[in-house]
């Protein structure tokens, strides 16, 4: 049987541990790496201390769901020794990947760099998530920052109000699949030639790569509406929108003249449609209209009898849901991964993107800061008074 590969992350925030979150969730062995307590500041990384306490103090909420199934450990890389540790640790462990979202401009000062540590493993995939990548080595990113530099703020929201954040960090969710998939390619890859690779994930480049359906359209002579915020409705298929129903909102997606015409077959619905709303483009032209006189319609219905007119048409429409239905949702809730807080209660968490065969679905919870710093060293054939020097001077925690 084919031993599952070894990650090694000098990973903090949310980009780099949702890709090595997907790791985890293939069984992966993932060893996550932090810094050593430094300054005033609080030592790891500074998600374990972001929301409610549902653990303990380094193990707070918004870092509990990317971080399940790791294994952790805490080095200071600013110390020669630590960066031999880490040299250390790469051999004798068996690192297959190696991955950091450090400023670029830090690489070699902590000997993270490609160079390094591909010569102490000959064939290691070394992947790297930075804002710019390494052509813009001192810039610092975050999610919400490229979402606003990368146009997705100027696409988002009521076209009559401020730009505004997707409810999701799309952009460190994005440049983590980008380095998961990336990562995968290149380990198929070596099995065959027997070489390692360099990866360098610019956050900003994977989330433009997404704008495909709008930054080609600068040298198509769009209109300005067609680069700009739409609100709810889809900016090329129309009638696609949110309705109003009697007792809530509906969702209607139209996406072919077809389905338009299966729309204005429901009784009731039959004069929303005319000779010159017969295509997309003449919708388009009468789009406001369309979008008054189907809202009147749907006013009259509650949002369960819509649905199920929609549903009878084979037309995509679905109620507006919040995060505990969507949970509840018969097509989610036994693909769920779990973790077990310490106290031993059940924690439900986000599914895989694709069922995979053997994957776990219930994984460990995260460890707390540098838990697993000694195990890993003595594992790595460290002698444990050597182990305890370290510790008294905090090259390790």
């Amino acid at each position: 049987m084919t031993p599952r590969p070894t990650i090694l992350s000098l990973e903090q925030a949310l980009s780099l541990p949702s890709a090595t979150l997907r790791f985890a969730q293939l069984g992966w062995r993932v060893i996550r790496v932090e810094s050593t307590p430094g300054g005033d500041g609080l030592p790891g990384d500074p998600n374990r201390y972001i929301g409610e306490r549902i653990a303990d103090d380094d193990r707070r909420s918004y870092f509990v769901a990317p971080n399940v199934g790791k294994e952790a450990i805490a080095l200071n890389l600013k110390d020669e020794r630590g960066r031999a540790i880490l040299r250390r640790l790469i051999r004798s462990l068996n690192v297959d990947v190696f991955c950091c979202n450090t400023l670029p401009a830090r690489y070699r000062a902590l000997g993270i760099d490609y160079a390094t540590l591909s010569a102490e493993r000959p064939g290691l995939i070394w992947a790297g998530i930075s804002a710019l990548g390494p052509d813009a080595p001192d810039t610092p990113g975050y999610d919400p920052v490229i979402q606003a530099m990368c146009g997705y703020m100027a696409l988002t929201g009521d076209p009559g109000g401020p730009p505004t954040l997707m409810g999701v960090p799309v952009v460190d969710l994005k440049a983590g699949d980008e380095l998961y998939s990336s990562v995968l390619l290149a380990l198929l890859d070596r099995a065959s030639s027997g070489e390692g690779r360099e990866i360098h994930v610019s956050m900003l480049q994977a989330a433009a790569s997404w704008l495909i359906t709008v930054l080609p359209l600068l040298d198509c002579g769009a209109a300005p509406a067609d680069l700009t915020r739409s609100g709810n409705a889809h900016r090329k298929f129309i009638p696609t929108n949110v309705y109003p129903a009697r007792d809530g909102f509906v969702y209607l997606a139209i996406g072919s003249d077809l389905q338009w015409r299966r729309l204005t077959a429901i009784p009731g619905f039959e004069g929303i449609a005319s000779a010159a709303r017969a295509t997309n483009e003449g919708r388009h032209r009468e789009r406001e209209a369309i979008y008054r006189e189907l809202g009147a319609v749907t006013a009259t219905r509650t949002a369960e009898a819509l649905l199920a007119t929609f549903r009878e048409a084979t037309l995509p429409a679905t109620k507006i849901l919040d995060l505990p239905a969507v949970r509840e949702l018969a097509s989610l809730r036994d693909r769920l991964t779990t973790t077990t807080l310490p106290d031993g209660r059940a924690m439900r968490m986000q599914p895989l993107p694709v069922d995979a065969p053997g994957a776990p679905r219930q994984l460990a919870f995260p460890p707390k800061y540098g838990a697993d710093t000694r195990r890993l060293l003595a594992e790595a054939g460290c002698d444990p008074r050597q182990i305890d020097d370290w510790a008294r001077d905090g090259v390790i925690l």
